[in-house]
């Protein structure tokens, strides 16, 4: 069965990067009017359809998704998501479904450059773009996100385990990142996310994808920064993303 599922996986896979590639061309001058002509707000809406969109992209690989978001979580507050991270495949979900607590994203300076759409998004969506090769860059660029979150009383999403996890089995948080964040956004909240499945996409690699994977994201209840210490809000939301992981 397994092998019959893989075969499948190969022309259904090549569908699959064809709507892909197609969609992040497209919506790359989209956004780029967008934000360049009418500002934020429109660039914003541009996003979330884009999103949506490559979510669709996933539903031609028999992707489906299941969805808990924690009623607890409040709205116009600066708010720290901290998520496992499986593949690529966890930022569309993270951007479609809490789209309304505005996500931007911690990422890697080499995604900056050279991916219609994605890199546009990074670079001009409110995200920030940290080089791991240079600590000092990575704390400055953070400072200036935990001041433009408040600001703006934006969310900001961390993958404090750093890398992704290739198995699912979750991996030990990075603490600096976090701690940055919590002592210069002590008013805001942190939301727990956590992902299971999204590996499965990428078993094979990158080609195929595997078909039929049954994606799972869980938004946990908000917990206030200024309730608890932050080296002991750093194990509690640890401790919360990591028990509802499951193989």
């Amino acid at each position: 069965m397994k092998a019959l599922l893989k075969f499948i996986s190969y022309p259904f896979s090549v569908l699959f990067y064809l709507a892909f590639g197609l969609t992040i061309l497209v919506f790359h001058p989209i956004q780029w009017v967008a934000f360049n002509w009418f500002g934020y707000t429109a660039h914003k809406k541009t996003v979330d359809v884009f999103n949506y969109a490559l979510l669709r992209c996933l539903n031609i690989v028999g992707t489906t998704f299941k969805v808990e978001i924690s009623e607890n979580i409040p709205n116009n507050v600066p708010i720290i998501i901290v998520s496992n991270h499986q593949s690529m495949w966890d930022i569309s979900p993270i951007s479609w479904y809490l789209r309304r607590y505005h996500p931007k994203f911690i990422s890697k300076v080499e995604l900056g450059k050279g991916i219609p759409s994605i890199s546009f998004n990074l670079r001009y969506g409110g995200s920030i773009l940290i080089d791991r090769k240079n600590p000092r860059q990575a704390i400055v660029e953070m400072v200036k996100f935990s001041k433009y979150l408040q600001e703006f009383k934006r969310s900001g999403v961390i993958f404090p385990e750093g890398t992704r996890s290739k198995t699912g089995a979750p991996k030990p948080f990075r603490r600096t990142g976090l701690q940055t964040l919590f002592k210069k956004i002590p008013h805001g909240y942190v939301v727990p996310v956590t992902i299971n499945n999204s590996w499965k996409l990428q078993r094979n690699g990158m080609f195929p994808i595997q078909m039929g994977v049954r994606l799972e994201m869980i938004a946990h209840p908000a917990i206030k920064i200024s309730d608890c210490e932050v080296e002991t809000l750093i194990d509690q939301v640890e401790e919360i993303v990591t028990s509802k992981i499951h193989e």
